[in-house]
Order: structure tokens, then sequence, then C-alpha cells
């Protein structure tokens, strides 16, 4: 791993993502094979005097321990989390990709429970805490992304450091433009809908909660989702992988959901609860360093020239009133390569084939990156 590049991650982390300063405290949640990362946090906490506590954490052996799961584990482990968010000023919370079947033995019931549970909790953790999430470089995400090793963990902390300072200052004419738009559209094979974003705030995120990062949310009016759309890019949720979801909406409310593989388990999850099949989010995502799915969220939702619209809880400073204990991130990519397709504003075509056509948005295609 290029200590160069590690070592310049952790000063986007400290510095500009989370801002610590003296005596902030954090809790830097990791696996294992990311500890040389976490030792170039440490050196830049040290730096400015925060204060750090270590959580190393097992995937494979929490889903072993959740396959098993009690009331009494349930209570214990909200326990901890509200203990976490009582005593900590920020959050970094490293993942690690796994294998996407390792939770899938665990029984939905208490995850559903446990989402339940915790909702306040984490509702503050998200809303009135500082916290960045990454994924640090694996080989399944080699795998997954068809590439060698070395190469992806060189493409991966080249994706995770992109100038996120300038793209705070490229986003501002779409973040306006979004906040006068009423009437969105969105054709693409197999999809035609439309939803108003009307008075919903519109919101950057560039580099300051979610890295790698490069997207704008928003949300729509709940009941004012009309209209098919059809993803292009792999769906994981609780251990399973969708693949070709297509959802349809009347007033809001999703009617039918299909995929190629379990049509039931699918529409188990939109039966989670009421807010599950009304969407709490919709995003266009613009990193330039990230052209193609990998199956991992936090790459995919940032794609060029893509958008997401999500099912499921919407965002405290995007609240289009949708409660619910799920929030699933689901990937359309526009560009020509994936089928293209258009996305109008108040029936104004704003992009085409994943590109900007406005001229003062056209700076978002990156097209000398």
């Amino acid at each position: 791993m290029n200590t160069q590049k590690l070592n310049a991650l952790a000063k986007t982390i400290v510095n500009y993502s989370l801002h610590l300063k003296e005596n902030s405290t954090v809790l830097v949640n990791y696996p294992k094979e990311a500890q040389p990362l976490v030792a170039e946090i440490i050196k830049e906490a040290n730096k400015v005097g925060a204060l750090l506590v270590l959580k190393m954490n097992d995937p494979k052996l929490n889903a072993r321990l959740a396959e098993k799961n009690t009331e009494a584990r349930l209570e214990l482990l909200k326990k901890i989390k509200e203990f976490e968010v009582n005593t900590y000023d920020a959050f970094i919370q490293i993942c690690g990709s796994f294998n996407d079947y390792e939770s899938k033995n665990v029984p939905k019931e208490m995850t559903k429970k446990f989402g339940v549970m915790t909702q306040e909790i984490d509702d503050i953790r998200i809303n009135e805490r500082d916290w960045v999430l990454l994924n640090y470089p694996m080989d399944l995400d080699a795998y997954k992304a068809k590439m060698t090793t070395e190469d992806f963990n060189e493409f991966a902390l080249d994706v995770m450091t992109v100038d996120y300072q300038k793209m705070s200052e490229d986003i501002k004419p779409l973040k306006d433009l979004m906040e006068r738009t009423d009437k969105v559209r969105i054709v693409a094979p197999n999809t035609d809908i439309t939803f108003s974003i009307k008075g919903m705030p519109a919101v950057p995120c560039t580099g300051e909660k979610n890295i790698p990062d490069g997207e704008i949310y928003s949300a729509p009016i709940k009941t004012s989702v009309n209209g098919t759309i059809t993803y292009n890019t792999p769906s994981p949720y609780q251990g399973n992988i969708y693949n070709k979801v297509s959802l349809t909406f009347e007033n809001g409310k999703i009617v039918k959901a299909t995929c190629d593989e379990d049509n039931d388990k699918l529409n188990e999850i939109f039966d989670t609860d009421e807010g599950a099949r009304y969407v709490g989010e919709f995003a266009l995502g613009f990193n330039p360093k990230i052209l193609h799915p990998m199956g991992d969220i936090l790459y995919d939702e940032k794609i060029l020239g893509s958008l997401h619209f999500t099912p499921g809880r919407c965002y405290a400073d995007c609240d289009n009133g949708n409660v619910s204990s799920i929030h699933w991130d689901m990937v359309l990519i526009q560009r020509e390569e994936y089928g293209g397709g258009e996305i109008y504003f108040d029936d104004v075509l704003i992009r085409k084939d994943g590109k900007f056509i406005p001229d003062e948005l056209k700076q978002l295609n990156y097209e000398d990156q």
C-alpha cells in the first residue's frame, strides 16, 4: 500500500472531513486489514491533539454472533451504541469488503428489530455528530472490480483523495438549480419516472462524510413519485444481491417490485415497514475516478453519470417525512455504454447520457480527468 497516499487520505479525514482539534474525542472502528491507514490517522490526529480510541472489528465473527441474536444481546448492543454516541464527538468508521452473503443466515426479524430499537441513536450519530465512513481496499474489492490487488489499491486511494475542495466549488451551480426545481423526470431503458423536489434542499457531498465521495442529494415529495425505474447495477442488501431491480410507483408508493432473483425476498424488504415502499433520497453521482459498478455502494453511488433513487428513510437535513428502518441505495448509470438516459428539471434537459448539458454545470462532467 502506498504510504504517501495513505497519509494523504489520513490528512483528508482528520483535517478536511472532521476538522479535528485539540481534545476532540474520536472513536475509530476498523477491521484489522486497515491497520496501515489507522497508523496514519493516529499520526495526523496526534498533530492536532485529538483523543482517539480504537475499536477493531471482524465482520465475519460479528455475523456468526448475530446468527444467534437474542433479545438480551440486542439490549446490550443498544447500550453500547448509546454509550458511544454520548461519549464521542466524532466517529471514523472504516469498513472492509467481505463476502456479501456473510450475513445470509442472520435472522431478518432480529435485524429489523435492532434497526427499530436503535433508530433514535443512529439519528443522533448521523445528524448531530461528526463522522466519516470509508471502505479500506481489500482483495475482494479487487476481485469485484476485475483488477489486480495492487492496481485496485492504487485506484482506491486515487478515488478517495480526489480534489474535494475543487469539487465543493464545482457543485454550487447544481445545488442552486436543484433548489429552484419542481418537477424531475428520469428516462432510461425500462425507466420513465417523475416526481417533485419542490422546496427540498439539495445537499452536496464532497468528502465531508463518505469517502470516496462525489454526489448531491435531495428527496422527492413523498407522494409525488409516479412511473417505473429499472436499476442497471447490482443491489446488495441483507446478505443477498439483487440484479435488474425494477420498481413501479403510484403516488409515491412502490406497487410493484421485481428482479432477476427472488421477487418474494425482494418484496419482503419493502414490507419491512410502511416507509420502506416510499423514497427517502434522490441523488446524482459524479466522482470522476469511479466509472463502473463493483457491488460496493460507497463506490457505486458516486459513479460518474449515475443517479441513485433510494427506498426508505430520508435524511434529517433533507426531510420529506419518510420514516423507515431501511435505506437502500440503488444505482442507475446513464452513460452511453450503460444504455444512456436523460434527466429533465422542469421539462428542461439537464443531463444526457451521463453528461450535464447547461454550460454552468459542464465542469461536473470532468472530461479533462
